[in-house]
Parts: C-alpha cells; structure tokens; sequence
C-alpha cells in the first residue's frame, strides 16, 4: 500500500515539478521514477529498490494495467481530433503515417542490428516499438511552442493516430517472434491476423460511439453519471474489442474517441475535460511505475558511443526522411518541413507497450534463445533512452527553434460578437472597414436577417450552449466582445469564452448600475471604458455622426492616453502596427506610436 501511496504521490508532485519550472512533466516523471527505483539501490543497505513496480504488479496483472491505461489515453487523444482541421493537409497526415510506420520499421531495424550488434527479431520489435509518437508529450509541447495552424494540425494528428498503428504493428512483430523461423504460413497467418485485428478494432470503437451517441442525444444519462458512464464505456469497448481479437483494444478506443469528437454530441466539451483529468493521473503513475522497474544494469548496457549513434540516425536521419516523403509536392514551405522533422518525441505508449513485451520475452515463454533474451532486456531501456532524449532536446529547444523558423502561429485579431444587436453589428460593421474578421451569434432570426443584410459572418445559436465552443474556429477570432441587451448574460458570456481565449481577451457592455458607479473601482474590461450601458449606447449611436481615425506619432503613457481619449467623441478600438485590435477600455495601458484610434464623431 505504501508503494502504490508513494507511486501516485510522486507522479502528482513530478507534474507539479514539470509546470514550475516549466519543461514537459514527463522527464522528472522519468527521472523521480528512476530515482526511487534503480538509482535507489546505492542507499539501501540490502541493495533493494525504494519502490518496485514489479513488486506492486506481478506479471499478467501489469500486462493488463499498462495496456487498459494506455487504452484509456488514446481514447481521450482520439476526442482531440476534429475532421474539420485537416482540411487541404490529410494528404500529408496519411503519408506520415504510411512512411512513418515504413522507414522507422525497416530502417530502425537495420540501424540497431548493425550498431547494437542485436539480432533482427529484437532489432525489428525495438523498431516497431519506437514508431508511435507521443501523444501525452506532443499536447503539452504544441501548447508551449504555438505553432502556425497547420503544424499544430499535423503533429498533433500524427502524435494520436501514429500510436495505435505503432502498437499493431510491434503486436504483429511479437507474434512473429512467437511463432518460430518465418515461412508462408506465418505470412498467411500475419495478413489474417492483421484483418481481424483492424475490424474488431473498427467495429467495436464504431458500436460503442453509436450507442453513445444515441444515449446522450437523448438524454437518457443524467449530468452528474455522464462522465463516469463513458469512462465505463470505454472500459466495456477495449475489453470486448479484445475478447474479439487479442490485442485491438487500442484501436477500438482511439476509433471510439475519433467518432464522437466528430459527431453532434451533447456535453463532448465536459468529456473531454474529465478525461483529460484521468489521462493526467494514469500518466502520473504510469511513468513513475514503468521507470521505476529497470534496473541499474540495464542503464549501464546503455553508456556507450553505440546507444547515442542510434539515437541520432533514428531521430535525426530517419525522422527527417519521412517527413520528406509525406511532404513531397505539398504546399508546405521548406521552414515548416524542418520543425516538423525536428518533432518526434515518444512518450508512454512506448514506454508502456515497451514494459509489456519486455516482461513477456523475459519470462522465457517465447521460443526465442538465451542470448536474444538478453538483447530483450535492452528494448525497454533503449525505448526510454529514445523517450528521455527527444523530451529533454525537444522540450527544451523546439520553441526558439521555432522562433528561429517564424513557424509560430500569429495572434488571431479576429473578434467575435455574442449578440447581433444594433451595437454589436455597429462595431462590427466599423471593423470590417478596416479588413478585420468579425463573426456574430445570436438566437434572434431578425437580428441575424440584420447581420446577413451587412454581409457580416454569422453563427446561428447560442455559443454558451452545449458543444457551440467546438464548432467556433478561434485560430481566427482571438477575443470576444459581449454585446446583448442582458448583462447577465454578457458576464457568463466572458466567463465561459474566456476558458478558451483568456480574461485579458474578453470585453462585454457596462451594466446601468456600473455606469452609475462613482465610489467604487469598475471592472477593468468594460467596453467604451465603462461609460455607457445598453441603452444609452444604443441612444447614442442612432445620432448623425462618422467614422474617424487618427495616426499616433508619439508614444503615449497610461494617463496621457486617457487624457488623449477623453478629447474624443466615443473612442472604439485602436488598430495596432501589426493590424491587431485592442478596444478602447480602463485596461488600456498605453498608446503607442504608429497606433490608429478609430473613434466616432457626432454631428451637431
């Protein structure tokens, strides 16, 4: 129990440690792992492991949390992928996954056999193992780099579909393995394998998402089980898809994942929040658990030039080959090809499905001989070394590198309007003058007649119901502006949209009773700065008046900025250099030079 205690707590301390100080929490992930496990034997006297996860889980029982909790994490990565994203770019996502698969299998396996001097059969299931991406790596990494939309796209594609493909494919190598010198009747034996395994994967995930579907568009689920009934769900899909055929567990999760993302399911958004929350745990232990059962001599197998030449052929040549055949008469520029080769990091399917073959070859129940038993104990530490080596270079290096490159994504300066009232479409319309994307929701058919009649982009409903967020592109809409006549309904607006964009970028009208206030500090994102409510905006707007704007040419501070906009009619946003809008509010900081303020004059 203490073990289990001490597992779970340093999992959740390494996260910590990794969002402190700011690098992916999978290497102190590792690293604590190793610490009280391998490392741990130079302090005891006995010469024993502070924690063992062999001691926790024995044989068939780790076999089985590993590859459930690997199920468990690609069903939630599945449910990050939308269809709509891939659109003029699924070329280049399949053939990364065709020549990803291809030239890491076949030329992983060549450069092991000839540098680590291993036999083919290991050489090949390193290989295999090493195929898969690392989906709980590549989130976080993506997130910290901000890459150009269509590298995110890319890698983050690749990082979840690569992994089921990975996982059959060292399944396949292993039941080779176990199956003696190769012959026709292996490869008669692979190809049917193979089929059977692909369809209980696509039929099982494809049941399990229809009945989901049905079960939650119909409500027949109340709010407070949904979350724990789908996490039954897909429990219920891996074990059943593996009562059909061994080992297309992970494939039925991950297709399982991948329909409901893109279907009209109420509540995906809730979901996918309490799966990410369960992903976060499994990493947490998994890694702690996985790290913490090699041993200080399979480490010391590792120290040596040949394991750091191999590293290098494997992410740095043949990483770069497959991105160069999957982009081959592509749009892509030659700046985005780089840092996509330069992103390959593993992370626990791996490392998970590494620990299982491992076990299994080790225990002597593959007819297999002694001395490739002992070349089977070098695939999980090659496979963390792989892990740890492209966390730690990539992790640390991928965001000046994509600064060096310009491949970092631009700040959206779309904006986007809840409401089509007069005041939203009035802002709207000033802002299309000035070639800035808009876009406006509303539930009201005259209000939205009205926003078509301007040619002004729309979103039919409500985006504060159920599933909207995720149909609302906000690579091109960056900030919110909240502009019905309800001001409770503007202050949840901003709430709820800001858990996508940020406070900072969330703005609503000011309330009668905030106009009013006069003693007490107003809220600092209040559009017009808090000056006018609904109404007397609206009274203010139907005057004669234009549309002006003046060309900054001497930096302002905060108090002189405000003084500058006090002289003004109704000052409405600032246009910067870089063509981003920032609207006129007590937020405002200061006014640069080279800015433009578009402010409204009113005839006398």
């Amino acid at each position: 129990m203490i073990e289990l205690a001490g597992l779970i707590g340093l999992g959740f301390f390494a996260q910590w440690l990794g969002w402190r100080i700011k690098i992916p929490a999978i290497l102190p992930l590792i690293l604590i792992g190793l610490l009280v496990g391998s490392f741990s034997t130079y302090f005891t006297p006995d010469g024993s492991k502070f924690i063992d996860g062999d001691k926790i889980f024995h044989g068939e029982l780790l076999f089985d949390v590993v590859n459930l909790s690997v199920g468990l994490i690609l069903f939630e990565g599945g449910m990050t992928l939308k269809l709509k994203e891939t659109k003029n770019i699924g070329s280049v996502i399949w053939r990364l996954l065709f020549f990803g698969t291809f030239i890491t299998l076949i030329g992983g396996a060549i450069a092991t056999h000839y540098i680590m001097g291993i036999s083919y059969r290991i050489a090949f299931l390193f290989s295999a193992l090493i195929i898969v991406s690392g989906p709980t790596v590549i989130g976080p990494l993506l997130r910290n780099v901000k890459p150009n939309a269509r590298i995110n796209t890319i890698l983050k594609w690749e990082g979840i579909l690569i992994d089921p493909v990975g996982a059959l494919t060292a399944i396949l190598i292993f039941d080779f393995i176990l199956s003696g010198q190769p012959n026709e009747l292996f490869t008669f034996f692979a190809l049917k394998g193979f089929t059977l395994l692909t369809l209980s994967g696509l039929i099982s995930g494809g049941i399990a998402a229809f009945i989901t579907t049905k079960v939650l568009n119909q409500r027949l689920l109340p709010d407070h089980l949904k979350n724990t009934v789908i996490l039954g769900f897909v429990i219920a899909t891996f074990a059943f898809s593996d009562l059909l055929h061994a080992e297309s567990g992970l494939l039925a999760v991950t297709v399982y994942g991948m329909i409901l993302a893109n279907s009209k399911v109420a509540s995906i958004k809730s979901i996918l929040a309490f799966k990410e929350d369960v992903t976060l745990i499994l990493i947490s232990f998994l890694f702690v658990m996985l790290s913490s059962r090699m041993n200080i001599s399979d480490l010391e197998a590792l120290a040596n030039f040949r394991s750091v030449f191999l590293f290098i052929v494997i992410i740095y040549v043949l990483r770069p080959l497959v991105v160069l055949f999957s982009t081959l008469g592509t749009s892509m520029s030659w700046k985005e090809r780089i840092f996509i080769s330069y992103i390959s990091p593993r992370g626990i399917v791996a490392a998970g499905v590494a620990s299982l073959f491992t076990l299994k070859l080790t225990q002597g129940i593959a007819p297999i001989t002694p001395t490739q038993v002992e070349e089977a104990k070098l695939l999980l530490p090659l496979t963390f070394m792989i892990i740890i080596g492209t966390v730690i270079l990539q992790g640390l290096t991928a965001k000046p590198f994509a600064k060096l490159l310009n491949v970092t994504r631009q700040e959206p300066n779309g904006i986007l309007f809840l409401g089509a009232s007069e005041i939203g479409l009035f802002i709207a319309k000033i802002l299309q003058q000035y070639h800035i994307p808009v876009m406006v929701s509303d539930t009201s058919e005259q209000n939205l007649r009205e926003a078509k009649r301007h040619r002004i982009p729309i979103y039919e409903g409500s985006i504060l119901s159920d599933g909207a967020i995720e149909n609302v592109d906000f690579s091109a809409y960056g900030q919110l502006f909240s502009t019905t006549s309800n001001n409770e309904i503007n202050i949840l607006g901003n709430r709820t949209i800001s858990s996508e964009l940020g406070m900072n970028k969330v703005f609503r009208i000011a309330s009668k009773m905030e106009v009013e206030m006069h003693t007490l500090q107003k809220p600092q994102h209040l559009l017009f700065r808090g000056k006018y409510d609904f109404i007397g905006l609206s009274t203010l707007i139907r005057k004669k008046h234009q549309v002006k704007h003046i060309k900054i040419q001497k930096s302002m501070d905060q108090e002189e900025s405000i003084d500058f906009l006090d002289q003004l009619d109704l000052p409405v946003f600032i246009i910067h250099e870089n063509n981003y809008v920032t609207p006129v509010t007590d937020s405002l900081n200061e006014i640069n030079e080279g800015d433009e303020i578009v402010y409204i004059e009113f005839n006398e």
